[in-house]
C-alpha cells in the first residue's frame, strides 16, 4: 500500500531550507518525492500534515535507554539544591522503600548546590541501615552508604581499583564516594538474575521508548549489555519491547567487558530495528567528578589531572580486539588526555575500510588533536547539552585558557568532521529540542546573555542535521537514513510548529504531533 505524506512543510535536510510539497511512501520506504498532483494518483492512502512540519526521523546518537526508564521510576535528584535538600528527599523516599531492598537515587549535582557539599556516608546511615546508593548525574561518582558498601567488600583496608578511586575524607575515612571502576565493586552487588529482573529491565524499557516516540524520537544508539548481569538480561528486555511491542530502530553499542562473548554467540538481531554496534570503550571520567583525563591539571585542583580508566597497552589490546572481528569502536573521552590516548592507538590500528569509529563526548580538546581526527574515519558524537549544564562552573575548574576548545562542536564540523547528537540520557534530557537548543544558544533557556564561547553555537540547521544524517553517519547508514528522499525509509519527526521559524525558544514549544517509523505511526499526541 502507497501512503502520501502532504499538506505540511516537508524539510528534506539534504540542503539548507529545501522542502517538498509531498512524499510517496511504500514498505517502510521513500519510493517518491514531489508535487501533490503529481502523485496523489498513485497513493493508496492520504495523510495530511494539517500544517504540521515533517522532519527525517530524530535520532538520539547516544544514551542509555534501560537506565533512562530507571530514571524515570527512581528517586530523582536532579532538583536538588544543597546536600540538606538532598538528603531530605532521601529520607522520604525511604519511608516507603522495602527493607529487603535497596534505595536507590539518580541524579545529585553537587555543582547545583548553593553550598558545594556532598552529603556524607554517616549522613545516609542515619537515615537507613540498608543499602542507599545515589548516583551523580555524570553516572561516573556513586554515594552508598555503610551497607551498600559492606555489599561491594569494602573496607577502610581496600585499596582503589585501577581506573577508579575509593574516596575518603581528610582523615582518611571512608566518605561513601566511588568513583569510576570503584563504583562497579557496589553496582556488582545489586541482584541482577531471574525471570522477575528481565521483566522489570522490560518495564523500564518501555517506559523509555514510549517517552522517545513522544519526543519524535525515531530511534537511538544504547549502551547498557554490560551492566545488568548477564548480556541477555538487556538484549531479552530489547527483544520483547522492539520486537513484539514498539516500531523503533536502536543500534546495541557492546561493552568491551562482553564484546567478545556476544561476537562469539553468534547472536540473532531483529535488523534494521535492533542492531548490533560498536564496541564500547571508556577512556576516562568525567568533569563533574574530575575525573576526565587532562594533559594538564585541573585549575581548582593543581594536584589532579584526572584518571585513563584504560593503560595504553590495554586499550590497544581492546583496539585490535574489535579489529579482529572487523569492528569499531565507540570511546567514551572527555578529557584532551583520554582524546590523545585513543588517537595515538586508532593512527596505528585504523578502522576496517567503509566504517567509522566514534568519538563519544569529546568535550575538551587542542588544536592538534582536531587536526589529527580530521584525517581519519571518525565520527564525533557530540552532548550539546552538557554546555548549559557544566557552565558556568567549568569555567573555575578547567581554567580560561582551555575554554576555546570546550565543547568545540563548530570548529568540528567547520573542520569537515562528521558530527553526530545525543543526549547522553539519563544525564541530559531526553528532548531533542532541548539539546538542538543547547548547540544553538549554547546557555541555559531564556537565559540573558550571549551564551557560553559562543563563537562555538552551530546553526538550527547544522544541529538538526547532526540529529537526522549525523546519526545516520555515526552508524554507516547515511545512504539510507537521515534524509527525505527517494529509497531513505520513511522515518519521520512531525512537530506543531517549523523548528526554523521564530526565535530558538519559540522553538522549544514545539510538541511532536506524529512519529512515524518505517512508515507506521508509532505515536500521535491525539491518542495519547
Amino acid at each position: 500500500m502507497k501512503q502520501l505524506w502532504y499538506g505540511g512543510t516537508i524539510y528534506t535536510m539534504e540542503q539548507e531550507n529545501e522542502t517538498v510539497e509531498a512524499v510517496l511512501v511504500e514498505d517502510g520506504k521513500i519510493i517518491a518525492i514531489s508535487s501533490v498532483a503529481e502523485l496523489k494518483e498513485q497513493a493508496d492512502e492520504q495523510i495530511d500534515l494539517e500544517g504540521a512540519t515533517m522532519y527525517p526521523g530524530f535520532v538520539d546518537s547516544h544514551l542509555h535507554m534501560i537506565f533512562q526508564g530507571e530514571k524515570l521510576i527512581r528517586l530523582d535528584l536532579t532538583k536538588a539544591n544543597s546536600a540538606e535538600e538532598m538528603l531530605e528527599m532521601v529520607k522520604e523516599a525511604a519511608k516507603t522503600a522495602s527493607s529487603d531492598q535497596w534505595l536507590f537515587g539518580e541524579g545529585w549535582n553537587e555543582n547545583n548546590f548553593t553550598d558545594k557539599r556532598i552529603p556524607t556516608k554517616a549522613e545516609l546511615d542515619a537515615i537507613r541501615e540498608e543499602p542507599i546508593l545515589l548516583t551523580r548525574i555524570c553516572h561516573h561518582v556513586v554515594l552508598g552508604n555503610t551497607a551498600t558498601l559492606a555489599a561491594g567488600g569494602i573496607t577502610e583496608q581496600s585499596i582503589s581499583p585501577a581506573g577508579g578511586e575509593i574516596g575518603r575524607a581528610k582523615d582518611g575515612k571512608l566518605n561513601g564516594l566511588l568513583y569510576d571502576k570503584a563504583s562497579e565493586l557496589v553496582t556488582a552487588a545489586i541482584p541482577r538474575e531471574g525471570e522477575a529482573y528481565i521483566d522489570s529491565l522490560t518495564e523500564e524499557l518501555n517506559l523509555t521508548v514510549d517517552n522517545m516516540l513522544s519526543y519524535g524520537l525515531t530511534g537511538g544508539h544504547t549502551e547498557e549489555m554490560y551492566y545488568f548481569g548477564e548480556f541477555m538480561n538487556p538484549l531479552t528486555a530489547y527483544r520483547r519491547v522492539i520486537g513484539e511491542k514498539h516500531h523503533f530502530r536502536v543500534n546495541l553499542l557492546r561493552h568491551n567487558a562482553v564484546f567478545e562473548e556476544m561476537m562469539e554467540a553468534n547472536l540473532m538481531f531483529d535488523e534494521p530495528f535492533i542492531e548490533p554496534g560498536a564496541m564500547k570503550i571508556f577512556a576516562d571520567g568525567a568533569l563533574g567528578g574530575s575525573t576526565a583525563a587532562l594533559s594538564k591539571p585541573y585549575a581548582d585542583n593543581r594536584e589532579n589531572s584526572g584518571l585513563l580508566i584504560q593503560t595504553n597497552e590495554e586499550l590497544e589490546n581492546l583496539v585490535k580486539l574489535a579489529r579482529k572481528y572487523d569492528e569499531v569502536i565507540a570511546v567514551h573521552m572527555i578529557g584532551d588526555a583520554g582524546t590523545e590516548q585513543v588517537l595515538n592507538v586508532i593512527e596505528k590500528y585504523p578502522a576496517p575500510a567503509g566504517k567509522r569509529d566514534r568519538f563519544i563526548h569529546v568535550s575538551v580538546l587542542r588544536k592538534d588533536l582536531i587536526e589529527r581526527i580530521t584525517k581519519l574515519p571518525v565520527v564525533v558524537d557530540a552532548q550539546p547539552a552538557f554546555v548549559p549544564s557544566d557552565f558556568p562552573w567549568i569555567i573555575d575548574r578547567l581554567g580560561e585558557d582551555r575554554l576555546d576548545f570546550v565543547y568545540p562542536w563548530k570548529t568540528i564540523l567547520d573542520s569537515s568532521v562528521m558530527c553526530a547528537a545525543g543526549t547522553d540520557a539519563p544525564i541530559e534530557d531526553i528532548n531533542p529540542l532541548l539539546t538542538i537548543y543547547a548547540a544553538v544558544e549554547r546557555k541555559k533557556p531564556y537565559a540573558n546573555h550571549d551564551g557560553y564561547v559562543p563563537e562555538q553555537k552551530v546553526s538550527r540547521f547544522e544541529a538538526i542535521r547532526m540529529y537526522t544524517v549525523g546519526s545516520a553517519q555515526a552508524i554507516c547508514k547515511e545512504q539510507e537514513r537521515g534524509l527525505i528522499k527517494p529509497g531513505y525509509v520513511a522515518d519521520f519527526s512531525i512537530f506543531d510548529r517549523d523548528l526554523f521559524e521564530g526565535t530558538s525558544e519559540d522553538m522549544l514549544e514545539a510538541k511532536a504531533v506524529k512519529t512515524v517509523v518505517a512508515g507506521r505511526v508509532v505515536f500521535d499526541r491525539t491518542d495519547a
